[in-house]
């Protein structure tokens, strides 16, 4: 309530109207239909919950445009729907509501009209009842492409990687990671998915020897020489010495992934740089790999001596992917590979993750669009305030069944 009429708060004399306030959020969460707590705190309440907080701020505000950046990213497939029932309301209430999304089926199913950008420039609006998603993505690409994406069986599945009773907290204490145990195969994609801030970016980290932990093991089992190795409390840099091909493409690009004001060809060195014999650095090798990765992966850039911040998100992310998966992983993680990025090179990225599939690589996606997650993945492994809620069979798994894992508490979903 108090978050409810912040900067117009009812006063009662000196002091703030208390009572007030929780009857004004009650009038607009049952007008609405938006049920919330209004003596809840809101560090305390799920991610959901903040979000109908936040839409009911702005309606108790008068306002008559509500624009939503993302507004599903957060949600599980279940409370899209009770938004968009919201949202329905809303406009049926006289409000003007304006949503950006990647997701093509939530725009085909939420909205009146569609307008497409591409480039920054604005190149249609048509009314959604008289488009379809093959036009859309015509639209925003600029030609006709494939949706569809490939999903073979896995051959020869092999324990590549092996995660057991794995624990680790954050720097003010609280437990990130819970116990969490489960078998990343040879051949195989193993989505991972999850209500944001569920501990994927942290067990991620944890496996590449970037999260500190504080219990547990994982476990590499070398296909070249069958030995097994623990990376517990392994710095990248010592996974690698050890023979570990393991490959990262973190969730946060410029902060972990590249240097920005280093070139294209400089971060291309960034996983070998150690390994010279010389004071001098032998850039033609690096030089090489990054006018492969531009011309294979249709980087638009000047050049290989143009600044990795310079480009796009989409472009630094193509060199990111580029360079980890020129490393012949025989496991590649990748966290969020495609926010971000259009649907042109969303589909390329979801087609190299597959050839290294093909290759042999145990692959780790972590993605938050559960209709690709079902399509490209193996198996889903669903994560809910640091606990495995499940493992499901993605080619069985239904979103409704994968999103009420998503919000889950207290279950024991380890591949034991």
């Amino acid at each position: 309530a108090e978050n409810m009429v912040l900067g117009m708060a009812p006063r009662k004399g000196l002091f703030i109207d208390h009572a007030k306030a929780v009857e004004i959020t009650k009038q607009y969460a049952e007008k609405y239909n938006l049920h919330v707590e209004p003596e809840a705190r809101i560090m305390d309440i799920p991610v959901g919950l903040k979000q109908k907080v936040e839409i009911l701020k702005a309606l108790v505000r008068g306002a008559k445009i509500l624009i939503l950046d993302e507004p599903t990213a957060v949600l599980t497939p279940q409370e899209t729907q009770k938004l968009f029932a919201v949202l329905r309301r809303m406009r049926d209430d006289g409000k003007t509501i304006i949503i950006i999304t990647h997701k093509m089926h939530e725009v085909l199913s939420i909205s009146d009209r569609v307008a497409v950008v591409r480039k920054g420039e604005h190149i249609a609006t048509v009314n959604t009842a008289e488009t379809n998603e093959s036009a859309l993505t015509e639209m925003m690409v600029g030609k006709k492409i494939s949706l569809n994406i490939g999903r073979d069986d896995p051959q020869n599945p092999v324990n590549r990687l092996e995660v057991c009773n794995l624990n680790s907290e954050s720097q003010d204490g609280v437990k990130v990671l819970d116990n969490i145990s489960f078998v990343a195969n040879s051949g195989e994609i193993l989505g991972i998915a999850g209500i944001a801030g569920s501990g994927q970016r942290e067990l991620l980290e944890a496996i590449a020897g970037l999260q500190p932990l504080t219990g547990g093991k994982i476990l590499y089992h070398n296909p070249k020489t069958e030995d097994t190795v623990n990376l517990c409390d392994k710095t990248p840099f010592e996974i690698r010495e050890l023979g570990v091909r393991l490959s990262f493409v973190p969730e946060d690009r410029l902060g972990m992934g590249l240097v920005g004001n280093m070139d294209i060809t400089d971060n291309m060195m960034l996983r070998s740089y150690k390994k010279g014999h010389s004071v001098f650095v032998n850039r033609k090798p690096p030089k090489s790999l990054a006018e492969r990765i531009i011309n294979d992966l249709e980087v638009v850039t000047p050049g290989t001596t143009t600044p990795v911040r310079r480009l796009s998100g989409g472009n630094v992310q193509k060199v990111l992917v580029g360079r980890e998966i020129a490393a012949a992983p025989t496991v590649l993680m990748a966290a969020y590979p495609v926010r971000g990025l259009d649907i042109n090179s969303s589909y390329l990225i979801y087609n190299l993750l597959n050839e290294q599939k093909k290759n042999g690589a145990a692959v780790i996606f972590v993605g938050e669009d559960l209709d690709v997650l079902l399509e490209l993945c193996d198996r889903i492994l669903v994560i809910a305030s640091g606990k495995i809620t499940g493992i499901v069979d993605a080619r069985t798994a239904t979103k409704e069944e994968v999103g009420l894992l998503m919000t889950k508490t207290g279950g024991d979903g380890n591949e034991n």
